[in-house]
């Protein structure tokens, strides 16, 4: 987790639109998320935080400046930026041959 998810951590925790604004963008989460913040004040947070998960998960995924928000907590590569990331290979363990 970077410094900058920490702050809006932070800000979502003080004002959960602002950090939505921040991540989306003037988009359709920022507006749902400020109907949540009116309705009541928890489904603000768990909407804030979900995004902020997904923003680190893409981060983590993707690599830093890889990928785009698509909405509807959606974060998908830029083109030509992702690359899989081949799996750890298995040491110690037996391919199924006794």
């Amino acid at each position: 987790m970077r410094s900058s998810d920490i702050i809006l951590i932070i800000v979502a925790i003080l004002f959960p639109p602002a950090s939505v604004a921040f991540l989306t963008g003037c988009s359709c989460d920022l507006f749902i998320n400020i109907a949540l913040t009116i309705l009541g004040y928890i489904p603000g947070h768990v909407h804030a935080f979900f995004l902020i998960y997904r923003n680190a998960q893409a981060e983590e995924r993707y690599g830093k400046g890889g990928y785009r928000y698509h909405g509807n907590g959606e974060f998908l590569p830029i083109d030509g930026g992702y690359q899989p990331v081949p799996p750890p290979p298995s040491y110690g363990t037996t391919t199924g041959t006794h």
